[in-house]
């Protein structure tokens, strides 16, 4: 029996098979980085929706200085804008608090929290937020959007950010409906 070069056959195999294993394994090790990198934005994004929410019930005679909608759209704080000036709600002093809270929750959204090198890296990609007041109900919408890493369905729930990611079923958000106290 002639066996010559079949051990160095069975090594080849074998190295192919751990290869292609190795390869499984690199894509699943990206794949597992890309969801924790998205697990993170919700969570930073849940942490500045709340944050805004509470600086909103806790300065309810300006409530309406908080509002970002403009007249061509939703407008936002956040990535890409500045804040505007409140006027005609509440008093001197509860203006002056909204507008302090709106800049300090635009450099939130702009990662201000968190730098690297001198830069701020602390936030969402992208990150936006959108405060909404409906009249009929009266009720503000607060919300924050981000650009996702993998394409999703386009969320419905909020307009915060649409159309500003390229494709809109990159765009993440996250909202909740805030009813100030009558007091």
């Amino acid at each position: 029996m002639n066996q010559r070069g079949f051990g160095m056959l069975e090594v080849l195999i074998t190295l192919l098979i751990l290869a292609v294993g190795l390869l499984g394994l690199a894509g699943l090790q990206l794949r597992a980085q890309r969801v924790e990198l998205e697990a993170f934005q919700r969570v930073q994004a849940l942490i500045l929706l709340e944050d805004m929410a509470a600086r909103l019930r806790s300065n309810p005679e300006a409530a309406r200085c908080y509002e970002t909608v403009g007249t061509g759209g939703e407008a936002y704080v956040g990535t890409g804008s500045e804040p505007a000036a409140c006027a005609g709600w509440g008093s001197i002093s509860t203006r002056a608090r909204a507008d302090s809270d709106l800049n300090e929750w635009d450099d939130l959204l702009e990662g201000s929290a968190e730098a690297q090198g001198g830069a701020s890296a602390g936030a969402m990609t992208g990150a936006r937020g959108c405060v909404s007041y409906d009249t009929v109900n009266e009720v503000y919408t607060v919300s924050v959007a981000w650009q996702g890493e993998t394409e999703t369905v386009a969320p419905a729930v909020s307009t915060c950010g649409q159309n500003l990611y390229g494709n809109d079923a990159l765009r993440r958000v996250v909202s909740q409906r805030v009813t100030l106290p009558d007091l």
